[in-house]
């Protein structure tokens, strides 16, 4: 198919804008695990992601069965005294605009399982499922090279954007997450990394669980005007 008929017909853009209306970041998932076939499809498309100089510095580890329980376990299990923080920087702070998005989606999150406000026993214990993985069935867990510093990240961001994408396409639900990089000396014993490998997110995914509550809210994005700046001249 050459450019001028992506441009004739449409086609790819609307299945572009089906794939990007139709993916949420699941937290609840059924057991079911998802074929070994159709995560190498998953896989296949993710890997022609764009990279700085084509280094595509991204490299995953992902679960399967009782390996995921093992990785559960372990991400439940209380932390470690003098446990060391993110290999990647949390952010110092969300303010105005970013501020606002996080509260809105937090809200949204608790009132879809019934958590009030200012409930923090509640809120924690949906903070925990972050590292019970919201029950699926695998976790991938993207890792960068640490040489190449936060624009290795970068190029990892992009992968894991087509990694979602392409399971949207497949009919496979996805959380990426950066609470499990939280816990970087974990991920590495587990998975036998080396300190190059700088730990930057997991991705959970499995078939989604429709009947629970919390998979029926979606956040809402900016308008274009307030975040693009068109200049010329």
């Amino acid at each position: 198919m050459t450019h001028e008929r992506y441009a004739e017909d449409g086609e790819a853009s609307r299945v572009l804008g089906q794939l990007l209306d139709a993916r949420h970041s699941c937290r609840a998932f059924l057991a079911d695990p998802v074929p070994l076939a159709v995560q190498r499809q998953i896989l296949e498309h993710a890997l022609r992601t764009a990279s700085w100089c084509n280094a595509q510095p991204w490299k995953l580890h992902i679960t399967q069965g009782a390996a995921t329980e093992r990785f559960r376990a372990l991400m439940l299990s209380a932390p470690e005294p003098g446990e060391a923080g993110p290999d990647f920087e949390w952010p110092k702070a969300y303010e105005g605009a970013h501020r606002q998005r996080r509260f809105d989606c937090a809200m949204q999150l608790y009132d879809s399982v019934g958590i009030a406000r200012g409930d923090r026993e509640a809120s924690a214990r949906q903070a925990r499922e972050n590292f019970r993985l919201f029950g699926a069935p695998h976790v991938a867990i993207i890792t960068s090279d640490a040489a190449l510093s936060v624009y290795g990240a970068v190029d990892c961001g992009a992968f894991v954007a087509n990694f979602l994408l392409a399971a949207t396409s497949v009919g496979i639900a996805t959380v990426p997450q950066a609470s499990l990089a939280g816990r970087p000396k974990r991920v590495r014993e587990f998975f036998g990394l080396g300190d190059d490998r700088l730990v930057v997110c997991g991705i959970s995914f499995g078939y989604a669980d429709p009947a629970h509550p919390v998979n029926r809210f979606r956040t809402t994005r900016a308008d274009l005007d307030d975040v693009v700046s068109f200049v010329s001249g």
